[in-house]
């Protein structure tokens, strides 16, 4: 007698998921997207430095990436909701204060805060996901937000651009103001909770216990570190792309805007690309190809600009060719960070995510401390950074066990 065991259903669908993850981890970059435009002009508006203007966005890298090791964990002991919300929170207010800043200082603590708010997003989206998928449903999931997100900043540079030209820098906070809003809003009716309330695995004890679990894994630190190779060059490439394209190549803020396509449209299509092969090859098979991709945009980076006065299609050519292989990278790799952590996930997410926004922190700070060239940091970080994410992968391939069962996850966790 054949005994058929149904499955429960998920709490909400993949697209539902999808949608609302889409958003929530938007946030962040759309954040960095519309601001970067209006850097040098900020240098003129408050009589300051590209060094400090530059403080603007390493700090929020900052807020975001520290953050994220708080959110992620109160988010398995409170729920999810509660958390994006009070985060949610923050980032509003932090953006009313930069939106009223009248001096550099003021505006680089508020894009800090601003930092911190967004990266409830990441982290508990994140965890919203290995909460309810796994496997390939996972990473169907991954790479349908990585789809709609590659819209948000593609259209953000040019939205930024035009909005700083027409009415000042100012007007650039309005438009957030406006995202954090519609995401509390969607938080609010659209999103189902899908953790009980259990503080006690936010003790201190069980906290570290997690992190400790987190940082010994061999299976977690070569997944994450392939992520932070990989993501963490576009953070890198957003603290030092204006001034290489507006001051050097002498492209407007607009055309600035439109010219940051090529980094966002290539994401957008090896998106869309590996929708189309995930459901003959499998989103882990298909790792490989876009590390091809991301060698091949490091080197032509590393290369190019040491041979020729910056141009554009030079600068921006193989920024596109690296996002293109990003967006193969991440969907299986954010999968693998997770899945073995189902009892943690969001001190899983949130530890990788640190690690993403961290490896773009440390490139951001090391390009502006140690390069007074802007296009000699672009050709010598982001190419070191395409070899850890080549190495890391390479590592996790070599793992006897690359997808342990329940149990063993269990085990790792307690």
């Amino acid at each position: 007698m054949n005994i058929t065991v149904e499955l429960p259903k998920p709490l909400m669908s993949e697209r539902r998921v999808g949608l609302i993850g889409a958003l929530l981890t938007a946030v962040g970059p759309i954040s960095m997207a519309l601001f970067t435009p209006a850097m040098p002009e900020i240098v003129q508006a408050f009589g300051t430095t590209e060094s400090a203007v530059k403080l603007t966005l390493s700090l929020y890298f900052a807020g975001f990436a520290f953050a994220q090791l708080v959110c992620g964990p109160l988010s398995d002991g409170f729920g999810r909701k509660p958390v994006i919300t009070v985060f949610m929170g923050i980032y509003l207010a932090a953006t009313i204060g930069a939106l009223l800043s009248p001096d550099i200082h003021l505006l680089i603590a508020a894009r800090f805060l601003q930092g911190v708010g967004a990266a409830a997003g990441v982290a508990v989206s994140r965890a919203i996901v290995r909460d309810l998928f796994t496997s390939e449903r996972s990473a169907r999931i991954m790479n349908l937000i990585g789809v709609i997100l590659a819209i948000g900043p593609a259209v953000s540079p040019t939205l930024g651009g035009i909005t700083m030209e027409l009415f000042g820098w100012h007007a650039i906070f309005v438009f957030m103001l406006i995202i954090a809003l519609g995401t509390l809003l969607t938080v609010r009716f659209a999103l189902v909770e899908t953790v009980k309330r259990d503080l006690s695995r936010i003790r201190p004890g069980a906290l570290a216990g997690s992190y400790a679990a987190l940082l010994a894994s061999p299976h977690f630190l070569s997944s994450a570190l392939a992520i932070a190779g990989s993501a963490g060059a576009i953070y890198t490439q957003a603290t030092v792309l204006p001034f290489i394209l507006i001051d050097r190549v002498g492209l407007s803020p607009t055309e600035f805007g439109m010219g940051m396509l090529m980094q966002t449209g290539g994401y957008l299509a090896g998106s869309l690309v590996l929708r189309r092969l995930m459901g003959r090859f499998g989103a882990f098979r298909l790792v490989p190809v876009g590390l091809v991709f991301i060698v091949a945009g490091a080197m032509l980076t590393a290369v190019g600009l040491r041979l020729h006065e910056p141009g554009y299609l030079l600068v921006m050519g193989p920024v596109g060719l690296y996002t293109f292989g990003i967006a193969f990278v991440l969907p299986a790799m954010q999968t693998a960070a997770l899945q073995p952590f189902p009892y943690n996930a969001g001190a899983a997410s949130a530890m990788a995510g640190f690690m993403q926004m961290g490896a773009g922190l440390v490139g951001g700070l090391v390009a502006a401390a140690f390069f007074s060239d802007p296009v000699e940091a672009l050709a010598t970080i982001v190419p070191l950074m395409g070899l850890i994410a080549v190495f890391a992968y390479i590592a996790w391939r070599l793992l006897p066990d690359r997808d342990p069962p329940p149990s063993q996850a269990l085990r790792q966790n307690l």
